[in-house]
This record gives C-alpha cells, structure tokens and sequence, in this order.
C-alpha cells in the first residue's frame, strides 16, 4: 500500500476513535437517561420518559433555568457589546499597549473559571456587594468576552473596507457608514458572537459556584447540588435536553450565518 495512502487511512481511523471516545459518555448518559430504572443497566430492560418529567417539575430546576436565563440575556448582550467595540478598535486603529490590551481581554481563555469566579467573590466581598446578580453577570461577561472578541474580530478582518470607502465617497458620514454598511456586514459575527456567549454563560458552572446563592443559583450549580443528594438518572435527563439544544442551535446558526466563516475555518484551509 503506498505512504500516502496508508496515513491518511491511519488519519481517518484516528480522527474516529477521537470522536467516538468524545461520544461514548453522551452515548451511556443517553441511555441512563431513557432507562426506567434508577440504576444503569446495558441493555436497558425497558423505557422510559420518567426522568425527563422529574427532570423539567423540580422546582430547583426550574429555578435555575430561569436565573440561568436572566444571567445569560444580560451577560451575553454586554459582552456583545463591549466585545464588539474592543474588536473594532483593535482592527481598526494602532496604539500603545495595543498587544497587552488585547492579551489581557483574552486571558480568561487560559485562566482557570474557578479562579475567575473566586476573584470575583473576594471582589464582591470587599466593595460590600451581595451575591447577586450583578455579580455573577459581571463574572460571566469576563468569561465569556474572549469568545465575542473572536467571533467580531474575525468578520471584521473578513470585510471588505472598498465597501465602506465606498459609501463615504458617496457623501455617507462615518455614523451612516457604520449604520448602513458596517453592521449589516457584521451581523453574522455579532449574532454568532452573541450565541456562543450566551451557550457559554447558561452552561457555565465553576465560576458560577463561588458568585452565586440558593436564590441566584444557576442551572449547572442546581444540578450540583441535587447530585449531592439524589443518585437517580434526573441529571442525564437534563444532560440529553442540554445536547439536543446545544446541538440544535449550532446547527441551525451554521445553515443560517455559516460559522465555519465566522471563525476562519474556510481561510484557514
């Protein structure tokens, strides 16, 4: 068999033990999940929908849905924002520090969350701030902002600045430039932005666990807690909605905003 040939059979087959090693637990939580009994058995001896709706009634649950919403729309529509505006002004201008700057805002990519979120709760403590909201929003806009940054960034160095000289040699101010041609051109970068962000923040939970309480926790932390007490397949069930969605979601932004553009995968090849 020729070299060539050989290594890229050798490459397939590793890349498929990859995945399959990274699906194989989703595979087993899947079945636990849909098991009718409390304890895993393989094959399943039957079926059931029984964890789901203990799953989706529990009122902690609940609870930390909603709060997990509340903390992701506010986390994930500041980080959009800020985010955006540090894209810009690192792909557009030139100025002192610029390199640090751009390092410190990605710094959360390489610094462990539970350092982040016990940052914050010392922080909070020392200014006098309760566990609140404000908090934990302020813990996940860190958390989350490389991702934005990334997302932006990278339309903007994918737009084509004839456009936008363009619209400026035909009378257009540097505001209706921005309005009319600049941002329409980015919003598949802002809405992906804003998406991974929000996946981010709803799932985070190491931060989460330092910066929240009992009436702020959010769903990650309220699955730890109930783990800590109950050993029944509730939490895969949970886990199964969590995959559907996520997966869901992602596919449809990439049939709609075509990700694999927004994140220079296309370029790169």
């Amino acid at each position: 068999m020729p070299l060539p040939k050989l290594l890229r059979l050798l490459g397939g087959a590793t890349v498929t033990a990859i995945l399959g090693f990274i699906l194989l637990p989703a595979l087993v939580v899947t079945l636990a999940a849909f098991n009718s009994r409390a304890i895993l058995s393989f094959p399943p001896e039957s079926w059931s929908w029984r964890w789901f709706v203990k799953a989706i009634a529990y009122d902690d649950f609940q609870a930390g849905v909603r709060n997990g919403l509340i903390v992701t729309a506010w986390a994930s529509s500041i980080a959009l924002v800020v985010g955006a505006a540090f894209a810009f002004a690192l792909d557009r201008y030139e100025f002192r520090l610029k390199r640090t700057l751009e390092t410190i805002l990605l710094s959360p990519l390489v610094v462990p969350h539970f350092t982040i979120g016990l940052g914050f709760l010392i922080l909070a403590a020392q200014l006098g701030f309760a566990r609140g909201y404000s908090v934990i929003v302020a813990c996940h806009v860190v958390l989350v902002l490389p991702f934005v940054l990334r997302s932006v960034y990278i339309s903007l160095r994918n737009l084509d600045p004839r456009l936008e000289l363009a619209a400026a040699s035909l009378g257009a101010s540097p505001g209706r430039v921005l309005i009319t041609v600049t941002l329409p051109l980015l919003l598949p970068g802002l809405v992906s932005g804003w998406l991974f962000a929000a996946i981010l923040s709803f799932n985070e939970f190491t931060a989460s666990l330092f910066v929240t309480v009992q009436r702020t926790q959010t769903l990650p932390v309220a699955l730890y807690n109930y783990v800590r007490e109950y050993a029944d397949p509730s939490m895969a069930a949970i886990s199964v909605m969590y995959i559907v969605a996520t997966a869901t979601v992602l596919t449809l932004a990439n049939a709609f905003l075509g990700l694999a553009k927004v994140l220079n995968v296309e370029h790169a090849r």
